[in-house]
């Protein structure tokens, strides 16, 4: 997408290892964009930029950014990636400064970040299921280790619009009729390796390198596919549990270096949004009469290990 007139601009809400990855590969793109972030990230970018360390590249752009969230006034796209307990106060907070008919974006994990902005803020929110490796090792940096692409849906102007957006900047962006199913599919994969990964302080390669690991994630798999049946969500991209474990087994070995975001939060003694993973499935298999004992313990494990920070 070359830097034109009429390029919509982003404001990236919470411009953290996902945000800068996706926000980065618009600006490098020519979009005009304005990164929102705590002091350190801002400083650095303002400095020297925002360097994107891709497996596929390497290059530095100068996104504007800065520390307010009013900075995102005048925006017609925001990408919103902020921690899922911040969600519902940050897009409270997002509705007094950008317009009505601003279209906000959830990368979030979890299944019901839009529906959360929504009721917050009243704006359109839409949701998008997020497969990247990416790190912030350093404020102004963004390590990215494989995939980096999006599903948004179903299809509508809204949704068009944010996929020629993306794929527009190099990001592949598929459109969905079951986007429900995607982000349970999604929310499959981060059940099964986030906690695991976190806790065990490993990359996904070497869960599927124990035996012991992966049977932890099959049995993940088995009860979050149990919930959602009894839900009634039809998963997307397959019809049966032995290929739904096999997909999650499939994005640990595409994402074989990465590290889950849950143990990327640990590791900084910050709180992780381990509620709206194993944590929610717990909850909902509770609710629905589906027992979860699996999730609730990775739940609970990491819910006890954050008890320790201060922040």
């Amino acid at each position: 997408m070359s830097a034109e007139i009429t390029a919509p601009k982003v404001a990236v809400v919470g411009a953290g290892a996902v945000g800068g990855y996706f926000g980065g590969m618009l600006a490098r793109a020519g979009v005009p964009v304005v990164m929102i972030r705590r002091p350190a990230f801002v400083e650095a970018v303002q400095r020297s930029g925002l360097t994107l360390d891709s497996f596929r590249f390497r290059d530095t752009v100068y996104p504007q950014a800065s520390t307010e969230l009013s900075a995102a006034a005048g925006a017609d796209v925001v990408v919103f990636c902020v921690k899922t307990t911040d969600t519902a106060l940050v897009a409270k907070e997002l509705a007094g400064i950008v317009r009505r008919d601003t279209l906000v974006v959830s990368l979030q994990n979890g299944v019901n970040n839009a529906e959360e902005i929504n009721a917050s803020s009243g704006l359109e929110a839409l949701p998008a299921v997020v497969y990247v490796a990416a790190s912030a090792p350093t404020p102004g940096t963004v390590k990215h280790l494989g995939r980096g692409d999006l599903v948004v849906g179903p299809r509508s102007e809204h949704t068009a619009k944010v996929a020629r957006l993306f794929e527009g900047a190099d990001v592949p962006c598929r459109i969905s009729e079951n986007i429900e199913g995607e982000l349970w599919t999604k929310l499959l994969a981060n059940c099964a390796l986030n906690a695991l990964s976190a806790l065990g302080r490993v990359t996904y390669g070497e869960i599927l390198a124990s035996d012991d690991a992966k049977k932890v994630m099959e049995a993940v798999v088995q009860e979050t596919w149990a919930v959602a049946h009894a839900k009634g969500i039809h998963f997307a991209g397959f019809d049966d549990l032995p290929a739904a474990i096999a997909a999650s087994f499939k994005i640990a070995e595409q994402m074989s270096a990465t590290r889950s975001s849950t143990a990327q939060d640990l590791a900084r003694g910050k709180r992780t949004e381990i509620d709206s993973l194993n944590g929610y499935v717990a909850k909902l298999g509770a609710q629905l009469g589906v027992p979860t004992p699996v999730n609730h313990a990775l739940y609970t494990l990491v819910k006890l290990y954050e008890s320790s920070f201060q922040e």
